[in-house]
Parts: C-alpha cells; sequence; structure tokens
C-alpha cells in the first residue's frame, strides 16, 4: 500500500473526497431518493402507513415468547417522544451528539431515528469494548449525552469516572431492575413523564446533508477512527440495497445482528423505513427455533454474518422449505466466509446466500451478488474461484482495483479494492491524517485485497482474498492484532508475542498468539490465556497459544504474522467458547 502525503493541506483532502463522491453508474442520487431527511420519512410513513405493522420485537428470553409489536403509527409517535426528550431533557439540538451503549431493542431503534429526527449524531459503541477505548470514543466524538443499558454495567466504569460534570449519562433499567446506578439518569422513567406537546427544532426538508452517524471503527495501529456518515448517504445505500433485493412495502425481513454496527442499522432496520417493509427484530440470535420463527412471521431476508451460517448449520435443526414458501435469501457479508461453509450451508438447506462486501466506510454495502442468477450460474460464482464472490457494485457507486499508485490492474490480478459514489463516508472524524491516506487518489481506499472477473453477462465479479491491513473479523468484529500484540509483549515472561488471526469455520476467523518466550522462563497456553483474560475483552482473548523460536520478518525487521496462520490449521473446525 502507498502511503499518502502527510502534508497535503485541507482543501486538498476536500477535493479528494468530493472526487470520491462521484460515481459513474449514477451521476445523480437526488432524483431518486424520495425522502430529505428522516423527519420527512418518519412524517410520511406515518401518515400513509400508519396502520401497518412495523416492528415485531424478541426479547429472546424463552422459546415460546410473544413479541411485542408496533405499527408505524405507533413508533412514529415513540420517536416524536424520545426527539421532545432528548430536546428539551438533555439539550441535545441539531449538529449534537449522542452517544450510546446499548442492546437491539425498541427503545435503542427510537432513540437513533429520534436524534436523527433532530439532525445530532449518534455515536454507537460496541458494549464488548474495553473501558479505555469507550472512553476514548465517548471523548472523541464530542459526545454530551450517554445512553446505556443496564446490563451494559461491566463496560462503563472508566468513563462513569472520567466524564466531566456537565455530561449527562442515563440508564435503561427494565421493568423490575435495581433502577440506575448513582449519578445516572433513569432514561425509562424520564421518557415516560416527558410532556409530549412541547415543541421540537424546525427541521430543513433538505437537511439530509446532517451527520446522522459516527461509526468507529478498528485500525491496525492507535485508536479507532470515527466513519461520519451522512443521512443522505444513508438514504443512498437504502435506496440501493431495497432495489437490488426486491425490497418493498410488502417484504418482511428479519435483524438478528447486533444494531450498533451498520449492519444491523442500515440493512434491517434503516432500508426497511426506507420503504414502508415490516421487519422481525431480535435481542440476539437464537439457532433454536429459528426456522420456526422466520415461518411464523413469513419472512423473506435475514442479513447475517458467516459466523451464524455455521451455528444454523451446528444446531441441527430440520427445516421445512414447505413452510417458508417466501423466503428468498440470507444477504451475507461482515466477515470472510469460505467456499466450504457456502457450499456446506446451501447444499444442506437448499437455501441461497447472497455474498456481499463493504465497509462502514461506505455505509454498509457496496456490492451484492445478483439476484438474478441461475442456480448454476450462483453456484460457479460461489465456489469455483478459490473464494465465494463478493458480486457486482451496487448503482451508488463504482468499485475496481487498484494498485500501490492508484492505478487499475488487469483483470484477474490482485490488488486493493476501492470505491466510490453517494455512499461513501462524509470522511473520518477530526482525523485529516486517516483522511489523507483513506483518500489519496480520489477513491475510498478498503485497504483489503481482491481481484475481478468479468462474467459471461458483460459484469464484473468481485472478489476479496485477504485484508492489507492485517485486521482479524471475528464473527464480523473487526480487531487490531497490534493491541493484542500489546498484552502479550507486556506479560513476564514473554519475549515477542504475536496476535494471529486463523480461519475458523464458526467466526470466520478466531485469534491465536504466537509467543516467543524468554530465555530461562517457563510458559504454557493457560498462563497465557489467563493473563489475557485479565487485560482484553473476551472476543479479543487468543484461544489457541502456540509457542516457538522462528517468526518470519522482513528485511527492515517488521515480524511477518501471516506467514504464522498454517500453523493453526489443525483448529479451523473447532468451536472455542
Amino acid at each position: 500500500m502507498s502511503v499518502a502525503p502527510s502534508n497535503l493541506s485541507p482543501e486538498t483532502i476536500q477535493h479528494l473526497i468530493a472526487t470520491a463522491h462521484q460515481c459513474d453508474q449514477m451521476p445523480r442520487i437526488d432524483d431518486h431518493l424520495r425522502h430529505r431527511s428522516v423527519a420527512d420519512l418518519w412524517r410520511t410513513l406515518a401518515a400513509e402507513h400508519g396502520d401497518r405493522p412495523w416492528m415485531d420485537y424478541y426479547a429472546c428470553k424463552s422459546a415460546d415468547e410473544e413479541p411485542t409489536s408496533y405499527t408505524y403509527g405507533e413508533f412514529a409517535g415513540l420517536i416524536d417522544r424520545m426527539a421532545v426528550l432528548l430536546h428539551h431533557e438533555y439539550g441535545i439540538a441539531p449538529g449534537g451528539s449522542v452517544a450510546t451503549l446499548l442492546i437491539n431493542h425498541p427503545y435503542t431503534i427510537a432513540i437513533y431515528f429520534a436524534a436523527w429526527r433532530l439532525g445530532a449524531r449518534v455515536v454507537p459503541i460496541n458494549p464488548g469494548e474495553s473501558d479505555e477505548r469507550v472512553d476514548y470514543i465517548f471523548t472523541n466524538s464530542e459526545s454530551t449525552l450517554l445512553i446505556a443499558h443496564e446490563s451494559c454495567r461491566d463496560c462503563y466504569n472508566a468513563i462513569h469516572n472520567a466524564m466531566p460534570d456537565h455530561v449527562r449519562k442515563a440508564m435503561i433499567v427494565a421493568q423490575g431492575g435495581d433502577g440506575p446506578r448513582e449519578g445516572w439518569d433513569d432514561f425509562v422513567a424520564e421518557l415516560k413523564a416527558v410532556n409530549a406537546s412541547q415543541p421540537l427544532p424546525a427541521v430543513n426538508d433538505m437537511n439530509w446533508d446532517a451527520e446522522a452517524l459516527v461509526v468507529y471503527t478498528s485500525g491496525t495501529t492507535g485508536n479507532p477512527k470515527g466513519v461520519v456518515l451522512t443521512q443522505k448517504q444513508m438514504f443512498a445505500d437504502a435506496y440501493a440495497i431495497s432495489g437490488w433485493h426486491g425490497i418493498d412495502e410488502h417484504t418482511v425481513l428479519m435483524n438478528v445482528l447486533p444494531i450498533h454496527h451498520v449492519n444491523g442499522i442500515v440493512v434491517t432496520l434503516l432500508t426497511p423505513a426506507f420503504v414502508g417493509a415490516r421487519v422481525v427484530v431480535n435481542q440476539r440470535f437464537r439457532p433454536k427455533g429459528f426456522w420456526q420463527k422466520l415461518a411464523k412471521h413469513d419472512v423473506a431476508i435475514v442479513s447475517v454474518v458467516p459466523t451464524l451460517l455455521q451455528f444454523l448449520i451446528e444446531a441441527g435443526e430440520e427445516l421445512d422449505l414447505e413452510s417458508i414458501p417466501n423466503f428468498r435469501h440470507f444477504i451475507c457479508g461482515a466477515g470472510p466466509l469460505s467456499v466450504e461453509l457456502a457450499r456446506d450451508f446451501q447444499t444442506r438447506f437448499g437455501l441461497r446466500i447472497l455474498h456481499g462486501y463493504g465497509l462502514s466506510e461506505t455505509v454498509c454495502y457496496s456490492c451484492f451478488l445478483p439476484t438474478t442468477l441461475e442456480w448454476h450460474e450462483h453456484c460457479e460464482r460461489m465456489y469455483n474461484h478459490g473464494f465465494p464472490s463478493i458480486g457486482c457494485p451496487i448503482d451508488v457507486n463504482d468499485m475496481d482495483i487498484h494498485d500501490a499508485n492508484g492505478s487499475p490492474v488487469d483483470e484477474g490480478d490482485r490488488g486493493e479494492i476501492v470505491i466510490r459514489g453517494h455512499n461513501i463516508m462524509k470522511g473520518y472524524f477530526n482525523n485529516p491524517e486517516a483522511n489523507a491516506h483513506a483518500f489519496a487518489h480520489g477513491w475510498f481506499r478498503s485497504g483489503d485485497e481482491g481481484f475481478k472477473v468479468r462474467g459471461e453477462d458483460g459484469r464484473d465479479y468481485y472478489f476479496i482474498t485477504g485484508r492489507l491491513k492485517e485486521l482479524i473479523i471475528r464473527g464480523g468484529v473487526n480487531i487490531s492484532p497490534f493491541e493484542i500484540d500489546e498484552v502479550l509483549c507486556a506479560m513476564p515472561g514473554v519475549r515477542v508475542g504475536l496476535a494471529v488471526g486463523f480461519e475458523n469455520r464458526y467466526y470466520g476467523e478466531e485469534v491465536g498468539a504466537y509467543v516467543q518466550v524468554e530465555e530461562g522462563q517457563s510458559l504454557d497456553e493457560r498462563d497465557v490465556i489467563a493473563y489475557c483474560q485479565q487485560h482484553l475483552p473476551t472476543h479479543k482473548v487468543p484461544k489457541v497459544v502456540l509457542f516457538g523460536d522462528d517468526i518470519p520478518v522482513t528485511s527492515t525487521g517488521k515480524y511477518q504474522r501471516g506467514k504464522l496462520k498454517h500453523l493453526y490449521e489443525a483448529y479451523k473446525g473447532k468451536q472455542f467458547r
């Protein structure tokens, strides 16, 4: 990968970003977007679809539970009440930031839409992040309010003590719970007491350029970077996703992914709302009873990560295809999908996986396999090229494969996947250096390696082969190996410790550790894992520890962790708890 000049002027960087927002496939997007703001979207939904079902929510506490349901009109009312509370009680105004440490829940969804109704940003934080990273994200995002769910109590110890007095903290406590922690407001009680008749700021119907999301994504070094997405950019991706998959007001989608990630937010929340569809939201994924739930709600599409496909295979529950006659396919991305897993799943259940690819920086998805391929054509693109194809560019963006100098490479040659279009982020929040690097050649540089092949239908089909940035993607969650390296190398008795992402059937990738022990010291796998458990969140703790002295290095002395991956092949099919 080339390195962008560090002395680019702010004007040059903005020019590069503006260039990356151009799209040859669709030069103009404005005429294709019916709604000019989230406020306009929900005003229309309440007026035209008020009595129609919008959401069925499962808390996933029992196999036989009945969902909590909302019509579009009811949920629009909840959004309005939430917006009044955020504005009048917590001072959230256009351009403000609300940070959230929340689970999949109707209130979480309403908070997002209410903040966007006000023209404010939402900063969703993964509850699995460490205290230090949560503290950094909250501070860097300039948020003035943190809303947390009571189940995330263990995730905000540091920020509870570090926050300035002027920052407000609110907790969502379930009915019958112990109440909010000292120093935190009871958000549910505040919502019940709010005077919904209080006025809200006037909304300009053309405020779709308002910043809507700041999603922090892990980098290979340093602190996470805040991806800034506008309402218009999110609408553009929702427009393309709904059109590609034929999602309309008669479609039912199911949400099983965390809605602190763009996949859960955009594919199975914003997109259904964008077209007036219906969504089934789950607090978490449960393989048991999954097929019965699809049948009960006549679900057509579910967005998943590869990990969940493996869990459905392992669950061993039988599927009667006649019980889900209107089911179309699984949308699958956000992590490495192997040919083996794709073949096993499609053969086992006879259902199609619509593989795709995208990043937070491109709102969500940038490409999908076509829905119109015949079965044998679909399987050829999934199985016969060494990697399952991630498909063809969606209408609102262009894609290509570039070399390190920003020049296109020949068909079949490997290079960096680059993207430009209407769904490319506004930039990284307060990070001009990262922006200069990411947009160095007028395209967004993904950091992922891939190639493209021209299909018989005349379209370019893309394939991803690895990550130039060395991120480990476990179950769709980006993990920086350098963060784990730091912990390993700080352990007494360790001379060098490297995190190694290795292929795993259940999570796409798992975290391994390769350790060189100091002379005269004695360590075993249990010692290393126990030490990491004290210093890392569970999902970042190595599951396999190998010991040795032969660590490959470059001519400049840089460790080559990629050359250690083959040592973990024996653990590809093992499920780690």
